[in-house]
């Protein structure tokens, strides 16, 4: 009796400090502030309230069987030869039938609005940003501005942004979760993402994918500008910086494995280093089958040999 009450007092005190830890908690992916996160919010709480439909009876149900049927309340119904009821069996085929029909409807509208490679509609310019994953830290090339940075980038409020990604080593995932979709990052391609912060602030970007050792710190700031103004002196700051990136050699020193790398401004940038580090994968991939081919011919000339 005494360990019942126990137990009954630990877990009312549990839930307790469960709902008090968890009511400082911001998720990101509910607190949005771009359009394409605004998008996807409105699309994971559609789906979350379809799914209750079903959920939330479900679990009633289970409550109020249990209760109803319970071994003392001799004044429930007792029938143990039923079997079959066409209205139940029309009520848990339909009601799920027409809530798959309408997520699969909206998950196919959806797929293909948010699709990340597709630009957004604006009529302002868009800033041009190329986006690389080193071990463990993130280079950002403004090819436009002739400037770069590492763990941190910046961009003027309401105006859309133009990611180019790839990684000079290991697969890695782009993700700032309160401005929208997470993309790949895969060494020797490119892929795209177009983004857009709907008011300034400074979001919190990661990577989504495990990378290795340094991966809890691979983190970076995303500084959304209140307007193009301030973008500018951001630019001029990192102008001011001694550093520069414009050679491979210049690359493959910061590109050595590091773990909570700082932020780091380079003046000067070569616009085409984002090429050129996807270019060398393919370089060293056309050797790579070259000489396999050659080995091959090789092989074939001995077997030839052999023959004769």
């Amino acid at each position: 009796m005494r360990l019942s009450k126990y137990n009954k007092s630990l877990g009312i005190l549990s839930l307790i400090a469960g709902a008090v830890l968890l009511s400082g908690c911001d998720s990101a992916l509910l607190n949005p502030k771009g359009q394409i996160a605004l998008e996807q919010r409105s699309l994971i709480l559609t789906a979350f309230g379809l799914m209750m439909i079903v959920v939330i009876p479900a679990v009633f149900m289970a409550v109020f069987f249990a209760w109803k049927y319970r071994a003392t309340n001799t004044n429930a119904t007792y029938s143990p030869n039923w079997s079959h009821s066409n209205k139940v069996e029309a009520v848990v085929w339909t009601i799920p039938i027409l809530i798959i029909i309408f997520l699969g409807v909206l998950t196919w509208k959806s797929t293909h609005a948010l699709e990340p490679s597709k630009p957004l509609v604006s009529d302002v310019k868009p800033i041009e940003i190329d986006v690389v994953a080193l071990d463990w830290k993130w280079l950002f090339i403004y090819p436009e501005q002739g400037i770069a940075t590492v763990n941190q980038i910046a961009f003027p409020a309401n105006t859309p942004v133009n990611f180019k990604i790839t990684s000079n080593s290991v697969m890695n995932s782009f993700f700032i979760p309160t401005l929208g979709s997470q993309i790949y990052a895969m060494a020797g391609m490119q892929t795209k993402l177009h983004l857009i912060a709907n008011e300034p602030g400074t979001f919190d970007g990661i990577s989504a994918n495990f990378s290795g050792r340094g991966f809890s710190g691979m983190k970076f700031k995303a500084i959304a500008t209140k307007d193009d103004a301030e973008f500018q002196q951001w630019v001029a700051k990192v102008k001011a910086a001694p550093n520069a990136l414009t050679t491979m050699d210049d690359f493959e020193k910061l590109a050595a494995p590091s773990e909570n790398h700082p932020v780091e401004y380079f003046s000067t940038a070569n616009p085409e280093l984002f090429k050129q580090v996807i270019d060398k994968f393919m370089m060293s991939h056309g050797k790579m089958d070259m000489s396999e081919h050659k080995g091959m011919d090789m092989n074939h000339a001995a077997t030839a040999g052999a023959e004769e």
